[in-house]
């Protein structure tokens, strides 16, 4: 038989209110900034609204259609496979050694972690311009470094050539993030347990080997907590290309993100950029989904910091 409650129904009707009172808070602001965004995006795009049209003509599926016969789509969707692979892989390994080398380190920690973390609390506006400078082809450093040192053939407009400007603008954005991942991992890293560590040593294990099997399983809830931001940070990207390069040269940087911001507001074509857009969220979620149970499961077993 199950146990009976000895709490009053009075009691219990005070706590069910106190937790609607409680719950209300959150259920407006999911209300306001999710669900209403999300069931507007879903109207605008079964219909063809320009922006002014206060009454636009339903068109069912078209906008998904064109979509997914768009060579342009497939082209920034490509962009954006580059970006999630290089821009994820990139700032987690980088993130993840230096983090590991300022834990090690005895003095200068305070130091490193302002050095590192710096570049993530700049605006990404600033981050763009200053980096727009660097690649200059006349006057920026980079191309007045390989002349210097006599490399002056590698030379070029790095944003400007349609070859390097992707990856001249992942770059950038490899070197703003990196310092968000090297703070998380290194608070992470506070929680590991050290006596591990040394008996690893004392055994004999190198550099590496303690990494792989003693450090990052200890890390892992957190390490695929940034794994999740900075993946779906890759298929929202916008601000940095914008700022840099607009989604050129020719289309070389372009990605979903800025192909639906010049759809909806330079061409007028609000419903389909909404579709680009949420096609963005429908490849985002299932990745946050999965990597999220995958943190949980790990927590729930008692791994990581």
């Amino acid at each position: 038989m199950g146990a009976v409650s000895n709490v009053p129904p009075v009691t219990r009707r005070a706590q069910a209110r106190l937790g609607i009172l409680l719950a209300l808070p959150v259920a407006v602001i999911t209300a306001v900034f999710f669900v209403f965004p999300m069931v507007n995006a879903l109207y605008y795009s079964v219909v063809d609204f320009d922006g002014l049209d206060p009454t636009p003509p339903f068109v069912g599926l078209s906008n998904f259609t064109e979509m997914f016969t768009d060579s342009a789509t497939w082209h920034a969707l490509g962009n954006n496979a580059i970006w999630i692979g290089i821009g994820t892989a990139a700032p987690m390994i980088i993130g993840l050694l230096v983090a590991v080398l300022i834990w090690s380190s005895r003095g200068g920690g305070a130091a490193y972690r302002l050095l590192f973390f710096l570049p993530f609390m700049l605006p990404g506006v600033a981050i763009g311009i200053v980096w727009g400078w660097i690649y200059d082809p006349v006057n920026g450093w980079i191309n007045r470094v390989l002349d210097t040192v006599g490399l002056g053939s590698w030379s070029r407009g790095w944003l400007g050539d349609p070859d390097t400007a992707i990856f001249a603008v992942l770059a950038t954005a490899i070197w703003a993030t990196c310092g968000f991942v090297i703070m998380i991992i290194l608070s992470a890293l506070r929680n590991v347990d050290v006596e591990l560590v040394d008996a690893a040593r004392i055994d004999g294990a190198n550099a590496g080997q303690r990494l792989w099997h003693i450090l990052l399983p200890q890390i892992m809830p957190v390490f695929l907590m940034v794994l999740t931001l900075t993946l779906v940070g890759g298929f929202s990207v916008f601000d940095i290309i914008f700022i840099m390069t607009g989604g050129g040269p020719a289309d070389a940087t372009e990605v979903l993100g800025t192909y639906a911001y010049s759809s909806a507001f330079q061409l007028n074509r609000i419903s389909y950029g909404t579709v680009l857009a949420l096609l963005i969220t429908v490849l985002a979620v299932p990745f946050t989904i999965m990597l999220n149970r995958l943190q949980r499961r790990l927590s729930l077993q008692g791994l990581g910091a």
